[in-house]
C-alpha cells in the first residue's frame, strides 16, 4: 500500500501502526532526516536509501509480535550462550524466608500504636487498591505490624497505563537518567536507620546484617546510575559502503514479579537496571517484605523520578504475575518465583510476543555481584536497533 503524508512525524504515526516491526526502509535526500526519522521507527531493522542488505556481522531480528532476538553480530551470540553464573543458581534459597515463633514467644511485643495501611504506588500517587482489600503484613516473628494492599487485575492495568504514559522517561538522555537515580540512592541513604530497622523487622537479621544488606543496594543503585551512559551503542563493521549502527533501546514497559526471599535487595535489584536503561516498570514486590517497597517508594516521589516509571502492585504474586504475562501492553516480563510461574509466565506471555526472562524456579545469591548485578540485567532491558546508512556517491 502507497500512502502519502504531510510532515515526517505523520509518516512515522503511520508507520509504526502495525502489531509488526521486523525491518523498514527508508527513502530521503536528507541524511539530517534519516538520522532523526530511523530511531523513531519500531522496527528491529531500518535500511535507508537501500533495503534488504544482510550480513553476518549485523543482528536481524524484529519488534512487537514480529518476535525477539537477533540472529547475526554479537547480539546473536546471545541466543546461543549464557553466563557462566546461571549454571550456578541453586535450588534452595540463599537467604530463607523467615520462620515465625510460636505467637507465646510475641506477646510481650508492642503493637503498633497506629494501624497503618500502605497504598498501591501508581503513576506517582499513592493509591487504594480497586477492590478495597488489603492483607495483614507480618514481621519475623508473626505479629501482624500493618495492612498491604490487595491489588488486583484492575490496579495492574491502571499501573500500565501509567506506565506506557510515562514516554518522557524512555526520551530522556542517559545523563538525566543517571541523575535521578544517583537522587534516589542519596535520599535513601539519609533515611537508613529507618530502612536497616525495617529489614531487621521483617526478616528477623541482626541490625549488623541488616545494614550490610541495605548498604549493598545503596551501591547497586549507584552501579546502574553509572551504567545509564556506559552501555551504550556500538557500529558493526559491515562489508558495505555503509556504517551499521547498532543502537540499544529500551523495552519500554516491563512486568516485573520480585524475588519473594529476597527482601529490598531483591526489588533494587530487579527494578533499577530496568529504569536504568529508561524502561517503565510495573513491579509486584516480595509479598512478605511488601512493606520495604511501600516504604521506598515516598523516596522515589522526593527524588525526581517521574511518575509512572515504578508502579508497584502489592499482592498475590502468582495472581498478578499471571496478569501482567497476559497483557497486551507489555513489551517485556521478568519473573523471579517458582517452576510453575515461569511455566506460566512464558506460556501466557506467548501471545503478545513478549520478552520473558524467568528463573525456572532457580534461585539466584542476590549478595553475590556476579549473579545480583550486571550486564545480563541490562541486556534484557534493552533490545537492538540496527541502522544501516550508506555513505559516498
Amino acid at each position: 500500500v502507497s500512502m502519502s503524508f504531510r510532515t515526517p512525524a505523520e509518516a512515522v504515526e503511520l508507520a509504526n501502526n502495525s502489531r509488526y516491526g521486523l525491518a523498514a526502509s527508508l527513502w530521503t535526500e536528507n541524511i539530517n532526516l534519516a538520522l532523526d526519522i530511523a530511531p523513531r521507527l519500531k522496527a528491529g531493522t531500518v535500511w535507508v536509501n537501500c533495503t534488504n542488505q544482510f550480513d553476518a556481522a549485523a543482528g536481524f531480528g524484529g519488534y512487537r509480535e514480529s518476535g525477539f532476538g537477533r540472529e547475526g553480530g554479537k547480539e546473536g551470540l546471545y541466543e546461543y550462550v549464557k553466563p557462566f553464573w546461571e549454571s550456578r543458581l541453586g535450588k534452595e534459597p540463599v537467604q530463607q524466608m523467615p520462620r515465625f515463633a510460636p505467637l507465646g514467644v510475641a506477646t510481650d511485643q508492642d503493637g503498633p500504636q497506629i494501624d497503618r495501611t500502605a497504598k498501591l504506588y501508581i503513576g506517582g500517587r499513592q493509591l487504594r487498591p480497586d477492590g478495597g482489600y488489603s492483607n495483614a503484613a507480618y514481621d519475623a516473628i508473626g505479629r501482624v505490624i500493618a495492612e498491604v494492599p490487595a491489588g488486583n487485575r484492575k490496579d495492574i492495568r491502571n499501573a500500565v497505563e501509567a506506565a506506557r504514559a510515562a514516554t518522557g522517561w524512555s526520551a530522556a538522555t542517559a545523563y538525566n537518567r543517571a541523575q535521578v537515580l544517583y537522587y534516589i540512592a542519596e535520599n535513601l541513604d539519609q533515611r537508613a536507620d529507618e530502612f536497616v530497622r525495617r529489614i531487621a523487622q521483617l526478616s528477623g537479621k541482626d541490625a549488623s546484617a541488616a545494614r550490610v544488606e541495605f548498604d549493598l543496594c545503596i551501591r547497586r543503585i549507584f552501579t546502574y546510575a553509572a551504567m545509564t551512559d556506559k552501555y551504550d551503542s556500538r557500529v558493526h563493521a559491515t562489508p558495505f559502503r555503509n556504517i551499521t549502527l547498532a543502537m540499544r533501546e529500551p523495552l519500554g514497559v516491563i512486568g516485573i514479579v520480585a524475588p519473594e526471599e529476597a527482601g529490598l535487595l531483591g526489588f533494587v535489584s530487579t527494578v533499577m537496571p530496568a529504569i536504568a536503561m529508561g524502561n517503565r516498570v510495573v513491579v509486584v514486590p516480595s509479598q512478605h517484605y511488601a512493606l520495604l517497597a511501600t516504604d521506598l517508594y515516598q523516596v522515589f516521589d522526593t527524588s525526581d523520578l517521574p511518575g509512572g516509571v515504578v508502579n508497584i502492585v502489592t499482592g498475590d504474586q502468582e495472581v498478578l504475575g499471571e496478569v501482567l504475562a497476559r497483557h497486551l501492553d507489555i513489551e517485556g516480563m521478568w519473573y523471579w518465583g517458582s517452576r510453575r510461574g515461569s511455566r506460566l509466565v512464558e506460556e501466557e506471555a506467548a501471545a503478545s510476543m513478549k520478552r520473558t526472562w524467568v528463573n525456572y524456579g532457580l534461585y539466584h545469591d542476590w549478595t553475590d555481584d556476579e549473579q545480583g548485578q550486571g550486564e545480563a540485567f541490562l541486556r534484557h532491558a534493552t533490545e537492538i536497533k540496527n541502522i544501516w546508512i550508506p555513505y559516498g556517491e
